[in-house]
């Protein structure tokens, strides 16, 4: 596995407060675009080609990291208009040469050993698999239910709180399995594709206790600010 999807297409509404005129990924933690940490961490892991899915002034994301980063390639899948989290990824899926990719959220750090990730995902000859993040107490996300063979069997809206699995933003999936079943070019790869699906196919969830941030909120960006350095990307 050598290659990875990043969704940065998002406006990022809700940080617009703070963060202006630039793409949420862009926003600023300790010097440097969150999007930065997030290619770094991919590195670590020797990915090698990364597909940018970018959207609203994409240009800056360009603009600031060109076509190689360090040592990979960076491969721009624009959106000239939004397509939602699913088109997003089957626009970016043009441009992929594997059979399987990763595909993380420009927008969340999940400080996962992506190996691990893969090897579970393999072990399990799945289509499909996301990391989740185990939390002890959230308001801001619904809830994803496995079952002893860490097969999705649920997602729940935000009505749980305490002790739950997350969708930690971190996918791996098989682009021919999402081609024959994304028919529309425009959708929610979250409400459209994996709750849609998940009874009908095997999806797999495998839990991770690691570093979970998403910037998506003013609060969680400024504990980015004071975290994310201890990480050492």
């Amino acid at each position: 596995m050598n290659e990875a999807i990043i969704l940065a297409g998002g406006f990022g509404t809700r940080l617009s407060s703070i963060v202006k005129d630039v793409p949420k990924p862009m926003a600023e933690i300790c010097g440097k675009p969150f999007l930065s940490y997030i290619i770094d961490f991919l590195i670590r892991y020797e990915i090698k080609r990364v597909i940018l899915s970018v959207g609203y002034k994409w240009e800056v994301i360009k603009q600031f990291f060109g076509e190689r980063y360090r040592n990979l390639d960076l491969v721009y899948a624009i959106e000239y208009e939004p397509l939602g989290t699913g088109g997003a990824i089957k626009n970016s899926l043009k441009y992929v040469q594997d059979t399987e990719v990763f595909i993380l959220n420009g927008d969340t750090l999940f400080n996962i050993d992506l190996s691990t990730f893969y090897i579970l995902h393999r072990n399990k000859n799945s289509k499909l698999s996301i990391a989740l993040k185990k939390m002890n107490f959230t308001e801001r996300y619904g809830a994803v239910k496995i079952d002893e063979n860490n097969k999705i069997i649920d997602f729940s809206e935000k009505s749980q709180r305490f002790n739950i699995l997350i969708n930690g933003g971190v996918y791996l999936l098989n682009k021919e399995f999402f081609y024959s079943l994304a028919t529309q070019d425009k959708f929610s790869f979250e409400k459209d594709f994996l709750e849609k699906h998940y009874k009908n196919y095997h999806f797999y969830g495998f839990p991770f206790d690691e570093y979970f941030i998403d910037i998506g909120v003013p609060e969680d960006y400024e504990r980015a600010k004071k975290e994310i350095g201890k990480l050492g990307y």
